[in-house]
């Protein structure tokens, strides 16, 4: 792949690479899915699962893992912070860089940590070698640093942002979500009250990153996709979907394939966003058939 002009084309191992030395004991594997169904049927070999719903989110907080509890996942997981972690998940990889986001923000050695490129998809189309056996490391001692909150996007500091000229807002989700056509995907349990965008935000799906196999479009496809979208260097931008997991997809291109090192993920999304009692919402209403509507600020 030559690095496909990345910034840091490092980040990614491909699956070629992870096949001929997964069995080397250099590394830890984990896949990280939104729960454990797709894990306990196969998985590559030797490979951790963690369960995004229950694992990487405090669910009675609806919040990311505290310090606490972060620690305690990878040390009774037999991850220690000397650890190269390669991460890879279902979904093109939404859970894994979700995984990858809460790392950095750990404090976890960023020259450490890597991401199969296409992640599960790729894996098993092309027939790689998988198991349902469920490995058993013992026990670790995982220290994490205190949060790196510049990587992560608040309700309040968008509030606040509004109209900025220096800030970027990716709505990463599909266009029907954008337009308040659907609050999310058929058969979603995670909503919101109102349908809709946030103000001023840019439609950037995340599916436009990937190619059909699931692996990354290079820097120079990257690029010309959202630099027109108003993504450029110094200024803040703020990817968001509707719980976060496709905008972790999105911040993961920006920071480490394209180095925006100011890029932050908003994993409130849409289901805070669109639930906050006077948060002004933008949605796109068809005035006349086929002119393809105009956009209104709904109280």
């Amino acid at each position: 792949m030559a690095g496909n002009g990345y910034a840091n084309p490092e980040v990614l191992v491909e699956t070629d690479w992870v096949a001929e030395t997964y069995k080397s004991g250099d590394y830890k594997l984990i896949e990280i899915d939104v729960d454990l169904d797709a894990y306990a049927q196969s998985h590559i070999p030797g490979a951790i699962g963690f369960n995004w719903q229950t694992e990487l989110e405090d669910t009675l907080r609806r919040d990311v893992p505290s310090k606490e509890q972060w620690n305690t996942l990878l040390s009774n997981a037999g991850i220690s912070n000397n650890d190269t972690l390669v991460l890879y998940g279902d979904n093109n990889n939404w859970f894994a860089t979700f995984g990858y986001w809460l790392f950095v923000i750990f404090g976890h050695d960023k020259s450490k940590l890597k991401l199969i490129n296409g992640g599960r998809k790729k894996w098993l189309a092309e027939g790689r070698e998988v198991t349902a056996e469920v490995p058993s490391y013992p026990a670790a001692s995982y220290t994490a640093s205190e949060p790196n909150w510049e990587l992560r996007a608040f309700r309040d500091e968008i509030l606040k942002k509004l109209g900025d000229p220096n800030l970027t807002l990716l709505d990463v989700r599909s266009p029907d979500e954008f337009t308040g056509k659907v609050i999310a995907p058929p058969g979603m349990t995670e909503t919101a009250q109102r349908g809709g965008h946030i103000p001023g935000a840019q439609s950037t799906p995340w599916l436009n990153a990937v190619k059909e196999d699931g692996t990354f479009k290079s820097a120079e496809d990257l690029r010309a996709f959202y630099e027109p979208k108003g993504v450029a260097e110094g200024k803040d931008v703020i990817a968001y979907c509707r719980i976060g997991e496709r905008s972790s997809h999105t911040w993961f291109v920006l920071y480490n394939l394209l180095g925006y090192e100011k890029a932050k993920n908003y994993d409130g999304s849409w289901t805070e966003w669109g639930s906050i009692i006077g948060a002004p919402i933008e949605r796109e209403v068809a005035t006349v058939a086929g002119t393809g509507g105009d956009l209104k600020v709904c109280p």
